[in-house]
């Protein structure tokens, strides 16, 4: 109620910041929801582009690994290896001395190295049984340096072996098909536990193709969803570009991985939104009680207005028959007489106006529903209203031409409509020029048709929309230069409703104004 009281500045004010603030809200929260799932898909694409990185890397490094293990084996089978045996001159204790001499070399017979290893032994039978070591500083730098001399040669050894290793991968390994060198099913593995490593773990699908865009694998359960957003990774990147390959991966659910750090933000923007609206809706609810608080108010002063005038006639009347020194002639006692009768009966009229808007807005209106003759409905009205019209300087044309007029409505409440068509011309006339009203009947499909056009003042466009408003009034400058309360067009649209009718109004401003009701007729 003291919303309804307030200033519409006042309350606009509030609804314009209640508005912008909710707007605002809802906005920040889809803004960090927006940059929540960026800063999601950055690391996604980060921890992805790390693990397919990775897993090519892990590639190299086991077609590296196989290589080594063959490659060490098959040198090793080829190495020339000359032995001498010897023993040291002038020991009694027993040392030999083993040589061994190795060279290696590639398939055109090459030699990459060679090298002579030389080791110093015991012979078994000689080992004492148990031994007393005595400090000889010559004796433990002989055996440091033929120590160094041994680590020296098997490195040297190792590294020939290894140049094998690497001329073997240059020259014959590269030229392998990209689908030999690939163990498919361990670079699954691979991207498998390297995701899963970097925190990922979705389903995923991948393909493995040429640079020049061949697909040579793929793996059994593909499918295309999410293929728009993949990541690819060059395979053996030091080869020649003929050589390399891609692996291009992509994730079915990627989308809902992403959101799904920020799915709890979801119920808070539904509540938002639903607060929005609910305070929408009030507001809403605020100017309708508003403005009916004003056509109640407005009511209010139209009623005080239109009961004044019966009640004056009414109380001068009585205080005439009651003055003793006005001379009571018969005439003027069925004057006074006569005014009591009228205002009373304008009394009644008014007052059963506002029963009858309180008994259909509370839906207790009881129709009490006949066969009626509309034709002769229509005649009748029009023939009755023919001297409050003539009135004006018009006249009240009829014209029948329904052929079939029987309508089955409650005839008090539907001759109140058409009368209160009628009496809504006559109050909306030119002050200066004679009313004419145009009353006429007739068929349209299943339809009767009744319309009362008027060549009245009109009502202007932006008003067509409210006449049906309960308490609304159009206004003509004057509030009270025409009298009413704003309820008989009401009464009117909602009593062709429960008699199962429409009503449709067109009107042009400065012209005049035409109902037209349409009812169901009664086939005999």
């Amino acid at each position: 109620m003291y919303l309804c009281n307030m200033k519409k500045r006042t309350i606009w004010t509030i609804a314009i910041v209640m508005g912008f603030s909710f707007l605002a809200l809802l906005y920040l929260q889809l803004r960090y929801i927006s940059a929540m799932a960026n800063m999601k898909k950055e690391q996604f694409d980060e921890s992805v582009n790390r693990a397919l990185y990775q897993a090519s890397r892990n590639l190299e490094l086991n077609e590296t690994l196989r290589y080594l293990e063959k490659d060490v084996n098959e040198t090793e089978r080829k190495a020339y290896r000359k032995d001498s045996i010897g023993t040291r001159s002038g020991k009694p204790d027993g040392t030999i001395q083993q040589s061994h001499t190795y060279s290696v070399k590639g398939k055109d017979g090459t030699v990459y190295s060679a090298f002579e290893l030389k080791t110093i032994v015991n012979k078994p039978s000689s080992m004492p049984k148990a031994m007393i070591l005595h400090s000889d500083q010559n004796s433990m730098s002989e055996a440091k340096k033929s120590l160094q001399e041994a680590v020296k040669n098997r490195y040297v050894y190792q590294k020939a072996l290894l140049d094998e290793v690497v001329y073997s991968l240059l020259y014959s390994a590269s030229d392998k098909p990209l689908k030999e060198r690939i163990n498919f099913k361990q670079l699954d593995q691979d991207l498998k536990a390297e995701l899963m490593n970097n925190g990922i773990d979705i389903p995923y699908h991948f393909t493995v193709s040429t640079m020049d865009g061949r697909e040579v694998y793929r793996c059994p359960d593909y499918t295309d969803e999410g293929e728009e957003y993949s990541y690819s990774q060059i395979l053996f990147r030091n080869d020649p570009q003929s050589n390399m390959g891609i692996v291009k991966i992509h994730f079915p659910d990627m989308n809902s991985y992403i959101y799904s750090s920020v799915r709890f933000m979801i119920p808070s923007i539904i509540f938002t939104f639903v607060l929005l609206i609910t305070f929408i809706f009030t507001i809403v609810i605020i100017f309708r009680s508003k403005r009916y608080s004003e056509l109640k108010n407005d009511f209010i002063n139209n009623m005080t207005h239109e009961l004044k005038t019966p009640i004056a006639s009414i109380s001068l009347a009585a205080q005439m028959l009651n003055d003793k020194s006005v001379t009571k002639t018969p005439a003027l006692i069925a004057h006074l007489s006569s005014v009591i009768n009228d205002e009373s009966k304008r009394l009644r009229f008014l007052v059963e106006k506002v029963l009858q808007m309180s008994m259909y807005d509370r839906k207790k209106a009881v129709l009490k529903k006949k066969e009626v003759d509309l034709n002769e409905m229509v005649e009748t009205i029009g023939n009755s209203f023919t001297l409050r019209v003539e009135h004006t300087g018009g006249h009240v044309y009829t014209e029948i031409a329904a052929v079939d007029s029987t309508i089955y409505v409650d005839e008090m409440h539907f001759q109140n409509v058409i009368f209160n068509l009628l009496d809504n011309a006559v109050k909306y006339s030119k002050p200066d020029k004679p009313l004419n009203v145009y009353m006429k009947t007739w068929n349209e499909g299943d339809k009767v048709c009744v319309s009362v056009r008027d060549t009245g003042l009109g009502i202007k466009k932006d008003n067509l929309k409210k006449i049906f408003d309960k308490f609304y009034r159009v206004h003509t400058g004057n509030v009270h230069d025409v009298k009413g309360f704003g309820l008989g067009l009401a009464y009117v649209k909602k009593m062709v409703e429960l008699h199962e009718g429409v009503i449709h109004v067109d009107s042009e401003y400065g012209k005049g104004t035409t109902f037209t009701i349409k009812l169901a007729f009664i086939n005999d």
